[in-house]
């Protein structure tokens, strides 16, 4: 009797077909980011905040350039470029007075790097044996690295000084209505995480089982209009509403309404890149911090979800007895399902989505804004940082809070239900809003 083998041979040229679409993909999407840009913006700090979009451009060179060729067979030499590039050695508000080189060799460099890699890549082996190659993992982990950091550039240029970005107009959301409501989730024995070796994050796993006690949640993320309820009541100048740490932000910062936002008569309006034009109150409220959302929920009798009550409610099946990928299903993300990677550089009306709730019947869980949890960044049960302990374990513990759910901005390939994004609570400048909870 014959048995059926797989080519091996075959399966890595595959790979090698995908990756070559992959990485040419990803650049393309960078550079079209940056071209409308003059050589100037490329190079100005718009803000402390962020670095300037040079730089960004250079660490995906450099980054892509350390993992795909210097570290590719496993020897790690370094985790991060040594030199301007290294985000640690050179923290954002620093990064405008370095030495940073102009777009024409910024670009050669960046053809140089990938000629390189794409040399090395055909004649890769995806061997089992080498975690770093095995399905191709390296590969992915760089592809999602020059992705985030395309949501960083989209990040500083809402922020850019002098002329305004010009965002590409191409998508009109068909939104459908949706009430605001909450739905209950029974919680039980679920699993949280993922054993993926090919594209998870370390942070990611490993696969645990663990109880959540039942609770609600909203249906969708809170929208504009509620929050002007929320700020037509008070909700920036009541203390009660505000943590110990809320009301030093507020102090510090006198906010009174989300970042970008400015009040002209008795009508709010909202800047987006290059468009001004009154709040939406259909769209899901957006730049906001941790502190703002925490005085909501307080404001309206909820909490925000802890990250293990966000992941139960996008991706459990109670049905099934196992959690799906994306909310969906295990599909992949597309621009019919969710607000992700839409080129409309903005937030859908929250009932945009409706056929593509999770099994819990919350929508828009990927996609539109990334969702604060109450949950300080922390490694799983089990947790091995993999391939370096600086993308996630130098950063655990209680400085930072977990969003979830990804934005608009975010690449289809950056994102599922198990993603784990996690940032300062005092942070606007993120495509964040949230969704709130409360015990059953």
């Amino acid at each position: 009797m014959s048995v059926h083998r797989k080519n091996p041979d075959r399966t890595a040229e595959a790979i090698r077909e995908t990756l070559v679409r992959s990485l040419t993909e990803a650049r393309e999407r960078t550079l079209m980011l940056i071209e409308p840009l003059s050589d100037e913006d490329l190079l100005l700090q718009h803000d402390p905040l962020m670095s300037p979009v040079i730089w960004d451009i250079g660490h995906i060179a450099h980054f892509e350039e350390l993992w795909l060729t210097r570290n590719l067979e496993g020897k790690i030499e370094f985790s991060e470029m040594p030199g301007i590039y290294n985000p640690f050695e050179n923290p954002r508000a620093v990064r405008g007075a370095l030495p940073l080189k102009p777009r024409t060799q910024m670009l050669a460099e960046l053809e140089r790097i990938r000629d390189a890699v794409l040399d090395r890549l055909a004649t890769v082996e995806f061997d089992e044996a080498n975690p770093l190659l095995r399905s191709g993992y390296v590969y992915n982990m760089v592809l999602q690295h020059e992705y985030q950091h395309n949501e960083t550039i989209l990040q500083t240029l809402q922020l850019k000084q002098g002329e305004p970005y010009a965002a590409p107009r191409t998508i009109e959301f068909a939104e459908a209505a949706l009430p605001a409501a909450m739905v209950t989730v029974e919680g039980g024995n679920i699993t949280i995480g993922t054993d993926d070796l090919a594209v998870a994050y370390d942070n990611e796993r490993p696969l645990h089982s663990i109880y959540v006690e039942p609770f609600q949640i909203d249906v969708t993320p809170v929208t504009n209009s509620a929050f002007m309820d929320f700020m037509k009541d008070g909700g920036y100048t009541r203390e009660d509403l505000w943590s110990v740490d809320g009301q030093k932000w507020l102090r510090e910062t006198a906010a009174q309404s989300p970042k970008y936002w400015e009040l002209r008569g008795k009508t709010w309006f909202q800047r987006v890149y290059d468009r001004i034009r009154p709040v939406d109150p259909a769209r899901p409220v957006c730049h906001v911090c941790y502190h703002e959302a925490e005085a909501y929920a307080r404001w309206a009798g909820k909490r925000l979800p802890t990250e293990i009550e966000w992941e139960c409610a996008a991706s459990w099946n109670e049905g099934s007895s196992r959690a799906t990928i994306f909310p969906w299903g295990d599909s992949a993300p597309t621009r019919e399902k969710c607000n992700v990677d839409q080129l409309a550089f903005d937030t859908a009306p929250v009932g945009s989505f409706t056929a593509y709730a999770s099994p819990s019947g919350c929508v828009s869980m990927i996609g539109d804004v990334w969702e604060w949890t109450s949950s300080d960044f922390h490694g799983y049960p089990g947790f091995s940082p993999f391939p370096y302990p600086e993308y996630s374990q130098v950063f655990f513990g209680s400085e930072y809070k977990v969003l979830r759910g990804g934005s608009w901005a975010t690449r289809p390939g950056a994102i599922r239900n198990t993603f784990r994004n996690w940032d300062y609570p005092i942070r606007r400048q993120i495509f964040a809003g949230f969704r709130c909870a409360r015990n059953v």
